[in-house]
């Protein structure tokens, strides 16, 4: 198999068919596995492969006779519920998969990470940002983190990319811009919203597909990669611009709801190194 081989697992899932068509476009041949059964529409010059990566009994020989050199690990179930039980109950098969396949040889692997990981903080968040996650989601996915860093960081070229709030693609989001899309096309003209003021780093799906297909491919890149746009924006001023863009005829009703003590007033993701590497390679 190629170098340039790459295999994307969650492929099937809201991201993961950007990461794919991003990842086709650069040249590269993607494997792309998703669950057994996906009806996903992917991109047609990917090669699909359908495989519950989580099975215990998985025989790495299911991507073929030689794996991809990289490998970018998107696979998770419940992303959108925080506090799902899956997230717990799911991390050791997680550990597993990919132990097995730094042991067989992958020499790039690609882990997608949150900035959930990180938790209440206030301000720009770096690869040095200390973790405290206030979610199950979360929990999980510092405990994969920290794991693969103690367990692989010797033996392939280890990625973590840390997201942070994703829109686009609206009808397979489960966030709260998909709601306020959702409630205009049922005819509501007001939508309930907090005050909205918090601040946050949000990117389009595509655009972070963009990112994960630079940074897999770009050579020595390891550690923490924040994927992000580095410009936070308020809440209200996003759900906004969203509503005037998309000219749905919805207007948000401030303060219905009670603005989360546990949410930080302004986080978002320091992107000077995802910059370069997107400014050299992309």
């Amino acid at each position: 198999m190629p170098a340039d081989a790459v295999l994307v697992t969650g492929a099937g899932g809201y991201l993961g068919r950007h990461v794919v068509t991003a990842l086709a476009d650069r040249g590269h041949r993607v494997l792309a596995a998703v669950r057994p059964g996906s009806t996903a529409d992917l991109d047609a010059r990917a090669e699909v492969i359908e495989v519950d990566v989580l099975d215990p009994g998985l025989d790495l020989a299911v991507f073929g006779a030689d794996l991809p050199g990289t490998v970018i690990h998107l696979a998770w179930q419940d992303g959108f519920t925080h506090n799902a039980p899956s997230h717990m109950l799911n991390l050791s098969a997680h550990y597993r998969f990919l132990d097995g396949l730094v042991g067989a040889g992958v020499g790039r692997l690609a882990v997608l990470g949150t900035m959930h990981e990180v938790g209440y903080w206030e301000g720009a968040i770096t690869a040095d940002t200390p973790t405290k996650p206030l979610s199950l989601y979360g929990i999980a996915k510092d405990a994969l983190r920290s794991a693969a860093f103690t367990s692989w960081a010797e033996k392939t070229e280890l990625q973590w990319l840390r997201c942070y709030y994703i829109l686009g693609d609206d009808h397979r989001n489960r966030s709260v811009f998909t709601r306020i899309l959702e409630a205009a096309e049922r005819g509501e003209r007001e939508f309930p919203f907090t005050s909205g003021k918090n601040r946050y780093d949000f990117i389009d799906v595509a655009e972070l597909g963009r990112q994960i297909a630079v940074v897999a491919g770009a050579p020595d890149v390891s550690g923490i990669i924040n994927c992000c746009t580095g410009e936070p924006r308020s809440l209200r001023e996003q759900a906004e611009w969203f509503i005037a863009d998309r000219g749905l005829d919805i207007e948000l009703k401030l303060g219905a709801f009670p603005d989360r003590p546990y949410d930080s007033p302004g986080t978002w993701g320091d992107a000077t190194q995802i910059r370069e590497l997107m400014a050299r390679y992309a």
